[in-house]
């Protein structure tokens, strides 16, 4: 078992995640119910997972729910990508957003490498 709170994809997923709630505070009220409400999901999701998947008692099972997490990540740059396409993201805050979220992604990816 892992101690979630310790480990750095937690804590930069759980930055990033604050990240994009501030972000999508701008959104247009009309979007309360889907890309904000979207990007929010998805975003509580990846250090969710993260957290969920310490607890568990093999490092197989810790290794899906990093999959998890890391196809929410994806999930949110499609998202990211589609609300700067919109307008609803500036050109600053979706260069701070992507590379924030490649370098979970790798960081993730590179820690479920190690428990396979």
């Amino acid at each position: 078992m892992h101690r979630f709170k310790e480990l750095e994809i937690w804590k930069k997923s759980r930055f990033f995640c604050s990240k994009i709630y501030k972000v999508t505070l701008s959104f247009p009220n009309e979007e309360k119910f889907g890309l904000t409400n979207q990007l929010r999901k998805a975003s509580v999701s990846v250090p969710s997972n993260i957290a969920e998947g310490s607890s568990r008692q093999s490092n197989k099972d810790f290794a899906r729910f990093l999959e998890i997490a890391i196809g929410s990540a994806y999930e949110i740059e499609t998202q990211i990508l589609i609300s700067s396409d919109l307008g609803f993201i500036n050109s600053e805050d979706l260069i701070e957003l992507t590379n924030m979220l490649e370098e979970i992604i790798k960081m993730t990816s590179r820690f479920r490498a190690t428990l396979l």
